[in-house]
């Protein structure tokens, strides 16, 4: 029983990080040690966009991430259908902290 409870972690959520943050734009960087995850939103017709929240990852992390990802899209097509990703995708390709190589 006390290894049951050992193993639990409990979460806080704060009410100002439950509402959360829009974000439509990420951009990945990446160094042999860390991912870098910018999440930015961008406004038709306004030329500038800010960067809302940046989370830094371990690259073990990251992979965790895109697994969870992965699984919860397989999760969410099984029920809803087949997301469509207007005009294709190309992946932006990563440059090691530097400035993201203009795709938006």
């Amino acid at each position: 029983m006390q290894d049951e409870n050992q193993n639990q972690l409990n979460i806080e959520l704060s009410e100002e990080m439950a509402q959360g943050i829009y974000s439509n734009l990420a951009v990945i960087t990446h160094s042999p040690s860390e991912f870098v995850v910018d999440f930015i939103r961008v406004v038709p017709g306004v030329p500038k966009a800010q960067v809302k929240s940046r989370i830094i990852l371990t690259p073990e992390h990251a992979k965790r991430l895109m697994k969870a990802l992965q699984d919860n899209l397989l999760k969410y097509e099984s029920m809803y259908g087949t997301i469509q990703i207007q005009g294709g995708f190309e992946p932006m390709t990563p440059s090691p902290f530097g400035p993201p190589k203009g795709q938006a």
